[in-house]
């Protein structure tokens, strides 16, 4: 079964995303950026979904660099999903390796079916 990461302060958008995926993937999930990372590296997920504005030391671009530039992570599939939605913003997660970018307000049945989608599981 396939592993994925959630990372978001927010109690309720990882409750929301474990009703919609629980069933089909092992899901794994994180408050903020440190822990994020070490479960990273610790889990291998094929996919880990994480938030930009975190409490504590890293945010989530400093998780998406750390994975992006280790060669053993740099293949993660990651999927930000944020309320910073300006084109910058977007830019440079994309420059930093983001694979797609989701914003907040966000479809949470949009962001599942696209990790079906890349899972390869229509």
């Amino acid at each position: 079964m396939s592993t994925i990461l959630i990372v978001d302060d927010h109690p309720d958008i990882r409750h929301l995303m474990r009703l919609l995926l629980e069933r089909s993937y092992d899901l794994i999930e994180s408050a903020n950026g440190s822990e994020a990372l070490e479960l990273v590296r610790r889990h291998k997920p094929e996919i880990v979904v994480l938030d930009v504005m975190m409490p504590g030391e890293m945010d989530g671009l400093q998780v998406l660099k750390a994975i992006k530039s280790d060669p053993d992570l740099k293949q993660t599939y990651v999927i930000m999903l944020t309320a910073r939605g300006q084109a910058s913003d977007i830019e440079f997660a994309t420059n930093l390796g983001a694979d797609v970018y989701f914003v907040k307000p966000f479809s949470p049945l949009a962001l599942a079916n696209h990790i079906r989608g890349q899972l390869g599981h229509d």
